[in-house]
């Protein structure tokens, strides 16, 4: 049975959130957006078959430490100066689940604008909560160096179901995330995991965003078919379009 994604993300924030703190299980440097700094979290909305973390997702009571938004922005600056890197992100979860996770990664951008105000910072989004709260667009249209990369999960509304396992009804949320970031001039575009949709799949989404002038920019991502992400898929009955190379 699909889940109610709002409903989800209220739940998770609980076990993720602490009197301001969030859980993170990594700090990391990686070579993705041309080198950048990386603190994983756990903790999401979706439970996307395809996800590289998905074992952390399904239980994020068991697994992380919590950190304030001072720590997290202590340790990505001691790995980006000491790998001479000016890039940093969220990775591994969703960083926005409600208002508590919201105030977290606006204290972490804040930080980051005061102590290092020439580093971007990348948001990987699946766009839920953005799409659901206009105002969480408007909060972040203070920070210059920010930029959104919405995750829209699939072409369309029964393939979401099926590749996020929340209700299909959710997935113009996404959508309605661009058009938001858009309205209040944050910096940002979609991208989609191309592996798993038909060149005609991927084109209809693309005219579906020009006709509400958000294309037809489009980022497509490869997968990385771990054998748990190849069960996932097989167990839920998602199809690649073609395998990655």
């Amino acid at each position: 049975m699909p889940f109610d994604p709002l409903e989800r993300s209220r739940q998770v924030e609980s076990l993720v959130m602490d009197s301001g703190r969030r859980k993170y299980y990594r700090f990391r440097p990686g070579q993705f957006y041309g080198g950048i700094v990386t603190a994983d979290a756990v903790g999401c909305s979706f439970l996307c078959a395809y996800c590289w973390n998905y074992g952390r997702n399904l239980n994020p009571a068991g697994v992380g430490t919590f950190f304030s938004p001072e720590e997290v922005v202590d340790r990505v600056l001691l790995l980006a100066r000491k790998h001479h890197l000016n890039q940093v992100r969220i990775s591994g979860a969703e960083p926005l689940l409600g208002q508590e996770s919201l105030a977290h990664l606006l204290k972490i951008l804040e930080g980051l604008s005061a102590r290092a105000p020439d580093y971007r910072f990348i948001l990987e989004t699946n766009g839920l909560m953005l799409g659901q709260e206009r105002e969480f667009a408007r909060s972040l249209s203070r920070f210059k160096n920010l930029r959104v990369r919405v995750c829209l999960k699939a072409t369309d509304r029964d393939r979401f179901q099926l590749i996020t396992g929340a209700d299909r009804d959710y997935f113009f949320k996404p959508i309605a995330a661009l058009a938001h970031l858009k309205q209040h001039g944050v910096r940002c575009w979609p991208a989609l995991a191309a592996d798993l949709f038909t060149r005609e799949e991927i084109r209809g989404l693309q005219s579906m965003l020009v006709a509400q002038s958000l294309g037809p920019e489009l980022e497509l991502e490869e997968l990385i078919l771990y054998p748990f992400v190849e069960k996932n898929l097989r167990e839920r009955g998602v199809e690649l379009a073609r395998r990655p190379v």
